[in-house]
């Protein structure tokens, strides 16, 4: 194809609208993203701390939480942005446009990255936990200096797996009303069978997509010779 031809084919797409989208989209990312992994860690650390393999199990709290995280990772993000208007609204004053998306990205994506921190902190060798209560640490200062860092690759792994999963949150959060590329995407792409914009839009999913992956793998990897001894 010619490039009189790419141009004819591209002819309906708004660089101005598709680099605002674009900024849209990586803003909702980063601040979710911030604001999941600032709530799901601690929440994470909670499950584990609390479940039957952690330092101080707790039957009753574990399922009480447990059962709410999982409620939450059941429900499909699109009727969870609208089940959470109300919430959205008196948190941030309008349920439309970037401010409006962040509450149910957040709320979506912080039960999904607490799981994965519990998980993580299972996999720590429990005779490094042992040690570190033979020398009589407390349970702050045994996740705090023993668990986070032992387990720092796999929760950057963890949060590496949430961005990637907030970055589809965001693009089904334009199909009501978010703004982003998932929004140029409907209005454009599907709703006026705008086929260029529709691949351009994916086309920088796409690489969002696997940019964070290539920066994930990359400090997963960093961080795993750090803690593997020599």
């Amino acid at each position: 194809m010619t490039l009189d031809g790419l141009a004819a084919f591209f002819s309906h797409v708004d660089i101005a609208e598709v680099l605002l989208a674009s900024g849209d989209t990586l803003m909702m990312l980063i601040v979710s993203l911030a604001l999941t992994v600032l709530l799901g860690l601690p929440l994470g650390v909670w499950l584990w701390v609390t479940g039957p393999a952690g330092l101080n199990p707790n039957r009753l709290i574990y399922s009480v939480v447990g059962l709410a995280v999982n409620v939450l990772r059941s429900i499909p993000f699109v009727i969870l942005f609208i089940l959470l208007i109300p919430v959205t609204l008196a948190l941030a004053g309008t349920s439309l446009g970037v401010r409006g998306a962040i509450p149910p990205l957040v709320v979506g994506a912080t039960p999904f990255f607490a799981r994965l921190v519990e998980n993580a902190l299972r996999e720590v060798d429990h005779t490094v936990i042992e040690a570190t209560r033979a020398l009589g640490a407390s349970t702050r200062q045994i996740v705090v200096s023993t668990m986070l860092p032992e387990a720092r690759p796999s929760l950057i792994a963890a949060v590496t797996v949430t961005a990637i999963a907030l970055v589809s949150y965001t693009a089904m959060a334009g199909v009501v009303g978010a703004g982003g590329l998932g929004d140029l995407a409907v209005r454009y792409g599907y709703q006026r069978f705008q086929t260029d914009v529709m691949l351009v839009t994916v086309a920088l999913i796409v690489v969002l997509v696997q940019a964070l992956q290539v920066l994930g793998d990359r400090l997963v990897a960093r961080f795993y010779r750090r803690t593997t001894p020599n």
